[in-house]
């Protein structure tokens, strides 16, 4: 019975159907397609199998393309680093050049003082010797004996002689005083004067040196920000011809429209995903994210959470390198390289560092700015017995170039590099992962 229902709504639909095909009939018939000829359908079968070894090709090109692009951000990094070093070299040798000089300025200062005491000195001893010959005395024993009128007057005349000669004698040792002043003085401004001048020098020197290191430090950022762009250009042409492949069969289009929608999805949710973790760590953290950080250290897995949940809550802020702070995301700073070119100094975000350091001060952990710093500050525990809360880092040459806060479940929460934003990713084990992590909670 069942079977003769369902027999007969397969015939209503099909009579149903055939009356809709039939009162369409009326309408003017589209003109058909071209008919390939058999020729044209192996060159086209011919065609699809080169494009789809071409595709295998451009595929594991465009592989090797984007891990020379990480390669290259990690390079720039570490060039940063070795600029930011220079610098402070030059800071310091410079601050101990205008120390030095102020020291010879002083010294010769003192100089012109002797030079003045000498001046004067030498000008009492001629006014002396120029009164005693104007007035024609003879001081000597025959002249006192000679030109005295008598007893008294050659007491007088003595005693006027005695007078005379400690006179000069003061002049002569005045002026003694005074010259040896002056070649203390002397000595003392060609001592400091010489000191002013290895200081300046060894300024000098390092000053040459950091210039020559951020030059170079530059130059190679500039290069690699330059091979970094022809490698995004060699990608868009590897692109291009893939798409051009598969173009070319309709098979393999659809099998990338079906991926790429694929991929779309997966984004959505993703971005959904993180959307909902952002919200619902800034529902946690609530008024705190945005509060003066507190000054009491807390220790805990509440405090690990709350660690977690600040940084959460920033999802999606721009990178912007040299940015973030204790209280939030911040204004970036010029690196004078790939930063500058994309505006991070115009930019309100975090880089790397300043994500670490806002997320640890809601528990009342004040980490250091530099992220190599960040990572000697906790406890260093193998990087196979990380778990949530703790710090990752890598580093190239025994410097550390990035940081991130491992979440859980093989993911970590980073403000990555210029032109992205902060996101969750899986760890990457490669580019210098340390073997260990830093503990702070």
């Amino acid at each position: 019975m069942r079977f003769a229902r369902g027999l007969l709504v397969v015939l209503l639909v099909t009579l149903l159907t055939a009356a809709s095909v039939a009162t369409a009939g009326a309408a003017p018939e589209p003109t058909p397609p071209p008919n390939p000829s058999n020729e044209d359908l192996q060159r086209s079968r011919d065609a699809v199998s080169g494009r789809a070894a071409d595709v295998a090709r451009l595929t594991q090109r465009l592989s090797e393309l984007q891990a020379e692009a990480d390669e290259l951000q990690i390079q720039v990094a570490e060039q940063h680093e070795s600029a930011n070093q220079a610098l402070d070299v030059l800071t310091g040798a410079q601050a101990e050049a205008d120390a030095a000089a102020t020291r010879a300025e002083s010294a010769r200062a003192q100089t012109e003082a002797a030079g003045k005491a000498v001046d004067a000195a030498r000008t009492r001893l001629d006014d002396f010797v120029a009164g005693t010959y104007s007035q024609g005395l003879d001081l000597g024993p025959i002249g006192l004996l000679t030109t005295a009128t008598g007893p008294q007057d050659l007491v007088d005349r003595a005693q006027l002689t005695d007078a005379l000669a400690q006179q000069q004698a003061a002049a002569l040792d005045g002026l003694e005083r005074a010259r040896v002043q002056q070649a203390n003085a002397d000595s003392t401004a060609r001592k400091a004067q010489e000191e002013a001048e290895q200081r300046r020098q060894a300024a000098a020197d390092a000053k040459v040196a950091a210039d020559r290191a951020l030059a170079g430090a530059q130059q190679a950022a500039d290069e690699q920000a330059q091979r970094l762009q022809a490698v995004v250009g060699e990608q868009a042409q590897v692109q291009a011809q893939l798409d051009a492949a598969e173009n070319a069969d309709a098979g393999l289009r659809a099998q990338r429209q079906r991926f790429q929608a694929w991929q779309r999805a997966q984004e959505e949710a993703e971005a959904a995903r993180q959307r909902a973790a952002r919200e619902e760590a800034a529902a946690r953290a609530g008024s705190a994210a945005s509060a003066p950080p507190p000054t009491t250290r807390r220790t805990g897995s509440g405090a690990v959470q709350t660690v977690i949940d600040r940084a959460m809550s920033q999802l999606g802020v721009t990178y912007a390198w040299g940015g973030g702070t204790a209280r939030g995301p911040s204004l970036g700073i010029r690196d004078g390289g790939v930063a500058d070119s994309f505006g991070d100094y115009r930019k309100v975000g975090f880089d790397c560092s300043g994500l670490m350091l806002y997320a640890f001060a809601g528990v009342g952990v004040r980490l250091p700015r530099y992220s190599g710093n960040q990572h000697a500050y906790g406890d260093q525990v193998p990087l196979a017995q990380m778990r949530p809360g703790d710090m990752l880092s890598w580093a190239r040459n025994g410097r550390v170039y990035h940081i991130a806060l491992y979440i859980g479940n093989g993911r970590m929460i980073e403000a990555p590099y210029s032109g992205a934003s902060v996101k969750v990713s899986p760890v990457r084990y490669s580019g210098g992962l340390l073997p260990t992590v830093s503990r702070v909670i």
